[in-house]
């Protein structure tokens, strides 16, 4: 048995099974597609339907598209300065395509971002789960192999806007013939380049394109009755599309005023910005600056406000936490700025600035309001997404042990669940906002919400398994605890770290993070603590085939818990041993540990746990050749599992459904269970998928 221990302690790493790219096509024959009812991505952001004076720069992309395709897919690389119009560009080229039937794809790669550039593991998430795929592995190479591998029969488009680095773009690419990736940037990417990318240059707009550009802005009877103010406006724009449409934005805005008062306001802006020497820029932040000189006391307000927060998107809610506005008066407020170009609108509520707009407000935030209030700003908007993961996160997790949360004011805007499903959608929506405000917590020093926010987090890793979100989490929120020498913090993220490492297969690290959450637990007498950190080993265990230590190491959790009168955790490690005994033939040990956590999961109202122990209980049974019981047990488990939309636990209940369907001699049926839980487990990105996938190929006939 010590020869056991020192497996799952040892510092040998030994890979749990992943995903890789030849799951999906080899040999399996499931179709790669996502099912049939999720709509065709379709994420570009909104572009003309017809570009002005860009005709050169779309029959060249034309003819790039109508030669021969090369291995791997076309990439073609837009090189030109901020607000020249590169994404409007490639948004516009791309829709206008019919060759992209499975979809438009879109990222914003962020290279010009005060958080730094998206982390491209991010991205895959974003596009994985849009096919369907709800959770994508930790590390880089399994993730873009897994969408590499759901993009290879596809024709899709994608637009990565904004790029930093050739290797931020690699990891992105389908690698699929029928694809299209155009990426936008302000450098020439060269790496991108000598892998063969092709490099067009987006340069300014000429005279007629731009004045044309502010006619549709403002109408062709204003232009005409005042064509030499008109004149003016184009010339200080210097081509830039982006200055032209804020500069029209600011004119269609003021109907009654003069022209010429833009034109003169402008005048003013480029003298001033000329004398600073800010080149290429100076056109779009003299539209800028005039444009934010006539917004109201409020909307000039807000914008500097946002311009210092580190989210990538705003919606009323956080607005409004924010600059301490009602939601009514945040959202009209956003509508505003969208409507004078300050910021763009992404639909459903949500709004985002481009780049150098937010350099403009932050700027002028920096230039106009006191350090106290700025710093305020940003504290309340990471208090109000701290409060919001604590409500989701008490109706996901009630019995979650709660840890401290401190606010310094009450957070506004806090939403209201009603239902898990809804809570788990606001977690879905808004994890790259939370990922942000924690991140932006760490470099700020703001250990208390680093690991509070983490905290508060834990149901989105156990429910929607972000794993690459979890690790970056967990780790930040474990180094902030350090700092705040609370081992109680400390312990929790030790714990989560090792869940989550559990989550992604890696089973070998998971125990060294459960270790060491057992020894700060023991350190300071956290039973509770201890008892978790003990659980974690013993399913460390388990997962290595060990079943006499994960038996003892469940069976000393049991000692900390009871004591403690841990109701659910009592349950939740019968289940454990339940499992254990499942594994050893024991069926009569089986069936009493499970059946006892039921009864202790009903006593504290936890239906999750209930569903999740009739499932081992149902397939307890099936190994004792009980099919009738067993039958019961799975099926209304995974009835369960469809109501608390827990992929991973209907992908193992029609597993075993499939298993009973076999052991019955049903091999249609097996097939089609098997098939079934196999594309559920390959949404979610579960280690299990290529288990299945050889599971299917061993069936008779396969």
């Amino acid at each position: 048995m010590e020869g056991h221990r020192n497996s799952v302690t040892g510092q040998a790493r030994i890979e749990g099974v992943a995903f890789q790219a030849g799951d999906i096509q080899g040999g399996v024959h499931i179709h790669s597609h996502a099912p049939a009812l999720l709509p065709v991505p379709q994420q570009l952001p909104p572009a003309p339907a017809h570009l002005l004076g860009r005709e050169g720069e779309l029959a060249a992309l034309d003819r790039e598209l109508n030669a021969p395709p090369p291995p791997g897919g076309r990439c073609l690389l837009l090189v030109g300065p901020a607000g020249v119009g590169k994404t409007a560009l490639a948004g516009s080229w791309l829709r206008s395509r019919a060759e992209f039937p499975d979809g438009l794809f879109y990222a914003d790669l962020r290279s010009h971002a005060p958080g730094g550039p998206t982390d491209p593991v991010e991205v895959l998430g974003a596009f994985l789960r849009a096919l369907g795929l709800a959770r994508v592995p930790a590390e880089l190479h399994e993730a873009a192999a897994l969408w590499r591998s759901a993009a290879a029969s596809r024709r899709i488009g994608i637009l990565l806007d904004s790029a930093a680095t050739a290797a931020q773009v690699r990891a992105l690419l389908p690698g699929a013939e029928g694809s299209v990736t155009v990426v936008t940037g302000r450098t020439r990417l060269d790496g991108l380049s000598m892998d063969g990318a092709g490099v067009f240059p987006v340069g300014l707009i000429d005279r007629a394109a731009a004045t044309e550009l502010l006619t549709q802005r403002i109408g062709e009877a204003r232009v005409a009755a005042e064509l030499p103010a008109v004149e003016q406006v184009v010339s200080r724009c210097a081509g830039l599309p982006l200055a032209i449409c804020v500069a029209g934005a600011r004119m269609a805005s003021r109907p009654r005023q003069p022209l010429s008062a833009t034109a003169e306001a402008l005048r003013r802006e480029a003298d001033r910005l000329a004398a600073l020497r800010l080149d290429g820029e100076s056109a779009v932040r003299g539209a800028l600056d005039a444009s934010y000189r006539v917004l109201d006391r409020a909307a000039g307000r807000l914008y500097r406000v946002l311009g210092q927060l580190p989210l990538t998107e705003f919606t009323p809610e956080s607005a409004g936490a924010a600059a301490e506005l009602s939601w009514a008066d945040a959202d009209a407020t956003l509508d505003l700025l969208a409507g004078t170009h300050l910021l763009e609108e992404r639909g459903a509520g949500r709004y985002r600035f481009h780049d150098l707009i937010r350099l403009h407000a932050r700027e002028l935030g920096q230039a106009e309001d006191p350090p106290e209030e700025r710093e305020a700003a940003v504290r309340r908007v990471g208090e109000h997404y701290l409060a919001a993961a604590t409500v989701a996160e008490g109706l996901i997790m009630p019995s979650h042990r709660r840890l401290a949360r401190d606010y310094q004011q009450p957070p506004l805007h806090v939403p209201e669940f009603t239902e898990e499903m809804e809570a788990l959608g606001w977690f879905d929506r808004e994890r790259d906002q939370l990922m942000a405000v924690l991140r932006d917590a760490t470099r700020n020093h703001r250990y208390t919400l680093t690991w509070q926010l983490a905290d508060a987090m834990q149901p989105m890793f156990v429910r929607l398994r972000p794993h690459a979100m979890q690790l970056e989490s967990n780790t930040l929120g474990l180094a902030a605890a350090r700092k705040v020498e609370d081992p109680i913090v400390e312990q929790r993220m030790l714990t989560s770290l090792g869940q989550g490492r559990r989550n992604a297969g890696r089973i070998h690290e998971s125990a060294d993070w459960f270790a060491q959450a057992l020894a700060v637990a023991e350190a300071f007498g956290d039973r509770k603590g201890k008892g978790q950190a003990l659980v974690g080993l013993g399913h460390a265990h388990r997962d290595l085939g060990e079943l006499d230590d994960a038996r003892a190491r469940f069976e000393q959790a049991l000692v900390q818990w009871e004591a403690i009168d841990y109701r659910r955790g009592v349950g939740l490690i019968r289940v454990a041993l339940g499992e254990v005994a499942t594994d050893a033939a024991d069926e009569a040990e089986s069936v009493r540990q499970l059946s006892a956590a039921i009864e202790d999961f009903m006593a504290v109202g936890d239906q999750y746990e209930v569903f999740r122990a009739r499932a081992i209980l149902g397939r307890a049974y099936l190994m004792a050749a009980r099919y009738e019981q067993a039958g019961a047990e799975l099926e209304a488990a995974r009835a369960g599992f469809v109501t608390a939309g827990a992929l991973h636990w209907q992908a193992r209940s029609i597993e075993w459904i499939g298993e009973l369907a076999l052991a019955q001699g049903e091999m249609g049926t097996a097939r089609e269970k098997f098939t079934a839980s196999y594309e559920l487990y390959r949404s979610v990105a579960a280690p299990d998928t290529a288990r299945l996938a050889r599971r299917i190929e061993e069936l008779p006939g396969g």
